[in-house]
């Protein structure tokens, strides 16, 4: 432990905070700044109807064109349910906050929020660069509860008395930038420019492209939040996929498929022992919930092409990471038809990324080249809360120094895509 002096020397090396935070929720905030009830986070399910009405009355065409997606389960949905439900909340209500405008609330006191958050919460009209009146209107809600703008990079507020002595900070210290956690972590990637994407495979998985027009999908099977470098005359947009079934499906093959107590690697290593395409075998990893990129459509995991005389679990297990690929690839020719051309995929050495087989399936299938980084989200914060209090004179100076330690380059190119379309028919 740091005694006294040297706690208050490290504090004084801190010179800006980054946030990043779980994106949707909804955090209501009387005048007081305290939470009037227990926030809703992103995968509270409760607001869907909510949304679903408001795209019906207002219009897919005017949401899309405005909102660039539905209201769906997002923040503004959630107040929607918070308003009918608990009115006598709702009618205490001074501020409504994303989880990150709370915290920099509780740090600094003043009560701010970003264009990039306001859009994940399906408040941000495109076409006016401002909040939605429309959908304020619509939904009954008073302008007033949002916060003001802050710029993502720059003086957002300062550390208070208080929240200094709690943390073993400085007073005075500014919060220079916040993010929700995609937006984030695609930053922590250096990943801010058209053609660029972030990728993340964990229990669910994650492409994160970036467009350089506003532009939405007609059948909202992805999102389109402002990024974090977005700004009207430069227009940054982030196209979120999201694949609910990825290493959790890898996850049930190690249980379920894989001999007991065989590692993820040894599991990697059987995996490469089957040839491209598994030889036939096919398996759709939709087993964990609704797609949105299927239309909401809860098909779950299916097995398609085994044969009993030639078929092992090596040809299982390459599979299971292939249909995951695959999956992937499948929603980013949905990013393609909104303008994103796949220049690089940069990813963190984590999770499936681990996995040759997973890495050379989606260098190959997508014919880019994957490079993988040592870095995390609290490192892309950092770096970003650098960006907003220049400490940095440009995002470029900022992640200089981030370290590439492999590159993967695509290689049978067109065995994957064999693979691919062979899979692709259970699907469609």
């Amino acid at each position: 432990m740091l005694n006294l002096a040297g706690r208050e020397k490290a504090a004084g090396r801190i010179a800006a905070i980054g946030i990043s935070y779980q994106m949707h929720g909804l955090v209501c905030v009387g005048r007081d700044m305290k939470a009037l009830r227990p926030a809703i986070i992103w995968c509270d399910s409760r607001a869907v109807p909510y949304g679903e009405r408001a795209f019906e009355a207002l219009g897919s065409e005017w949401c899309l064109s405005h909102l660039l997606n539905s209201p769906g389960n997002f923040t503004a949905a959630k107040l929607a349910w918070v308003k009918e439900n608990e009115p006598e909340i709702y009618e205490r209500i001074w501020k409504i906050m994303l989880p990150g405008d709370y915290i920099a609330m509780r740090l600094t006191g003043s009560a701010c929020t970003t264009v990039s958050g306001l859009s994940e919460g399906i408040f941000w009209d495109f076409k006016e660069n401002a909040p939605s009146r429309t959908l304020m209107e619509h939904f009954g809600f008073d302008p007033s509860m949002l916060p003001d703008l802050a710029p993502t990079f720059g003086v957002q507020g300062t550390l208070t008395r208080q929240a200094a002595e709690e943390l073993g900070l400085k007073e005075g210290t500014p919060v220079t930038y916040r993010a929700g956690d995609q937006p984030n972590n695609a930053l922590s990637l250096g990943v801010l420019e058209p053609g660029e994407i972030a990728s993340t495979a964990g229990t669910s998985g994650v492409v994160y492209g970036v467009i350089g027009q506003v532009n939405y999908d007609p059948q909202s099977r992805v999102n389109t939040f402002a990024h974090v470098n977005h700004t009207a005359t430069d227009p940054r947009l982030g196209v979120l996929l999201c694949i609910n079934g990825t290493g959790v499906l890898n996850a049930w093959a190690r249980r379920n498929i894989a001999p007991e107590g065989m590692s993820y690697g040894q599991m990697n290593e059987l995996a490469s022992k089957a040839p491209i395409g598994s030889d036939g075998v096919c398996i759709l990893p939709f087993g964990n919930g609704a797609e949105r990129m299927l239309g909401n459509r809860n098909s779950g995991c299916s097995v398609h092409g085994v044969n009993f005389n030639r078929h092992d679990r090596a040809h299982l297990l390459r599979a299971t990471q292939e249909g995951i690929v695959f999956s992937f690839r499948y929603g980013i020719g949905i990013m393609e038809q909104m303008g994103l051309k796949i220049n690089t995929i940069h990813a963190g050495n984590a999770n499936m990324f681990l996995s040759p087989v997973f890495r050379d399936t989606l260098a190959g299938i997508t014919e880019a080249t994957i490079e993988l980084y040592d870095t995390d989200g609290a490192a892309g914060a950092a770096r970003g809360a650098g960006i907003g209090a220049g400490i940095y004179s440009s995002a470029a100076e900022a992640f200089s120094g981030l370290e590439c330690i492999a590159v993967i380059e695509p290689a049978n190119c067109e065995r994957y895509q064999e693979a691919y379309n062979n899979w692709k028919k259970h699907i469609e």
